[in-house]
């Protein structure tokens, strides 16, 4: 059984400490683990809170802002980013401004 490795915190690293041969083993690139960030109080003074446990962010990521929606979990009395979150580019956050009165309109036609 092959074990499931998580690559969310690990990047390919190509630099070359070898010479310049051209064999295999020196063009192979270096897989480099990561330090998990941690979630201080610092870093929850630049979310803004739906709930005990949920977030919007506006952050970066590869060069594109985002705008993350993110729930955490509690780690030993520290709340640390989950998987279960969506992250919207800019033009998918204006598109979704833009749904605004219809989204209140529906909820209202529920109600």
């Amino acid at each position: 059984m092959s074990k499931r490795k998580n690559r969310s915190r690990e990047f390919i690293d190509n630099s070359d400490d070898s010479d310049d041969t051209g064999t295999a083993a020196a063009k192979k690139a270096k897989v480099v683990k990561q330090q998990p960030q941690a979630s201080s109080d610092a870093d929850l003074d630049d979310k803004l809170e739906l709930s005990p446990k949920r977030f919007v962010t506006v952050r970066t990521f590869k060069g594109r802002i985002m705008v993350d929606i993110r729930e955490y979990w509690d780690s030993d009395g520290e709340l640390k980013p989950g998987k279960k979150g969506i992250s919207l580019s800019l033009e998918q956050w204006e598109k979704l401004k833009g749904f605004v009165s219809e989204i209140d309109k529906r909820i209202s036609g529920i109600s």
